[in-house]
């Protein structure tokens, strides 16, 4: 799991000298104590180096903006703070020196109605649009608080901040992610077809290996390789393996021992795998099984070489912090417009599966013989909440675009095998209306959290992709 702690911070705090020099000092004792809280590291200027410690000059700037340069490949985001209302161009020109092209939040400190004497007034509320102006002007992205003003000890301010480190996570990683690609895609689907060079263009590489390659490690590693049968032991004691015979177990155990060894080499974070139908003709087995341990790892793993699907899993992971999986838009649910069926045959992580089992998959069974398809994996997600995307290449307008939206996983009964799901969309024809008429994929990626909000603004804001934001 991803979380926030141990991430770092540049924090700013801007200053104009004829507001009293208590709100800044008060405004940075509680900030950091509320980062300190947070296990979020930072990297700001001392009381020594400058006065209070904020910015208010060019030289201010000069000094603030060399600590951050410094610090850069630390950094995951600068946080802004307005404790009054702050020296707009001290600020920029901070930013603008230290070469970060990191996300930043801006926030500023609300006013007291009681408190307007010149001993406590802050105009913070002023001072921050003149901020964001001169972050415009320099041609800066920067994020916002919900609130124009907001308390730094609220709880509030505390989930805006668990956002915003969110977002830095996700431009962070999308922005040098690594991803193998496992195979060709299945002939038949021409729905994960996508453009590596506009993922390549947007820091995303795409590294690939032939599945006779991979088989034919498989097949010099011996069964009683310690590697392998360790990993048995790991896929036993990860999911209900009482229907799968051994042999089935060694092939899918070979085959995670050469992934590993090809992902560590090319320092690859995720994967996209033919899954079907060489898969079960030339090695005997799904390894759907594998994939969800990776998945539950935190390294995506996605069917039928997805990249995008799995670029989307990857950003949805980033997000939340939780582990991903690859659906279909599947099945409508009876006569209500608003639920629908996720499915897939299946590889979701654990992290969906309580009652996670190792069985078969009948669909692919018809035709490729059930006892090939071993590691298929079986369970249903409980009722909670649910965030969905899709990422997806445009070569005829040279974009990357995606869309979002959150729901809730439901309870309602579902009687199919694989691994499945019941979820309610508001609002769900207008989203399928959207996604048909645009040409997405019938693929989508989801997480077991709702954090639309930091996936749009990472992939919108600071990677300029076009986002549908399905509020």
């Amino acid at each position: 799991m991803f979380g926030v702690e141990g991430m770092t911070l540049g924090v700013i705090f801007g200053n104009r000298d004829f507001f009293p020099d208590g709100l800044v000092a008060e405004a940075r004792r509680d900030l950091l104590k509320v980062l300190a809280g947070m296990g979020v590291e930072v990297v700001t200027l001392t009381p020594e180096q400058t006065k209070l410690g904020a910015v208010e000059t060019w030289q201010h700037a000069v000094l603030c903006g060399t600590l951050l340069r410094e610090a850069k490949q630390r950094i995951d985001g600068v946080l802004i703070c307005l404790p009054n209302f702050g020296d707009e161009k001290g600020v920029a020109d901070a930013l603008r020196l230290s070469e970060l092209t990191c996300p930043i939040l801006v926030q500023a400190c609300p006013d007291d109605l009681d408190q307007f004497g010149l001993e406590r007034r802050r105009d913070s509320f002023c001072g921050k649009i003149s901020v964001c102006n001169n972050l415009r002007q320099y041609g800066m992205k920067y994020s916002l608080t919900r609130d124009h003003t907001v308390a730094i000890g609220s709880a509030r301010f505390r989930e805006d901040l668990v956002e915003f480190l969110a977002v830095c996570r996700v431009v962070k990683g999308l922005r040098r992610v690594r991803i193998g690609a496992v195979g060709a895609r299945p002939n038949a689907f021409n729905t994960t077809r996508y453009s590596e060079k506009l993922l390549e263009a947007a820091g995303i590489s795409v590294n690939t290996i032939d599945l006779s390659e991979v088989f034919g490690k498989a097949a010099e590693i011996g069964s009683s390789d310690r590697r392998v049968t360790d990993r048995v032991a790991a896929i036993r004691s990860y999911a209900d393996s009482s229907a799968a015979p051994e042999e089935s177990m060694v092939r899918m155990a070979k085959f995670a021992v050469v992934i590993d060894g090809w992902m560590e080499e090319l320092g690859l974070t995720a994967t996209a795998i033919q899954c079907w139908s060489s898969m079960q003709k030339n090695y005997g087995v799904n390894v759907c099984t594998i994939m969800s341990m990776m998945s539950e790892q935190m390294m995506p793993s996605a069917c039928e070489v997805d990249i995008a699907g799995v670029v989307t899993m990857y950003a949805l992971e980033l997000a939340s912090g939780r582990p991903s999986a690859l659906v279909d838009w599947n099945n409508n649910y009876g006569e209500d417009p608003d639920k629908c069926v996720f499915f897939h045959c299946g590889n979701w992580a654990k992290d969906f599966l309580p009652d996670i089992r190792i069985g078969t998959a009948p669909i692919l069974g018809t035709v490729l013989g059930e006892a090939n398809t071993v590691g298929a994996l079986a369970g249903r997600t409980p009722a909670g909440p649910v965030t969905f995307g899709r990422v997806s290449t445009d070569d005829l307008t040279g974009r990357i675009r995606a869309y979002v939206g959150e729901g809730m996983f439901t309870d309602d009964p579902l009687d199919t095998f694989g691994t499945k799901a019941v979820v309610e969309v508001p609002r769900l024809p207008q989203l399928m209306q959207y996604i048909c008429r645009n040409g997405f994929e019938h693929h989508a990626a989801m997480t077991g959290a709702h954090c639309a909000g930091a996936f749009t603004e990472g992939l919108r804001n600071y990677l300029g992709w076009d986002v549908l934001s399905h509020a």
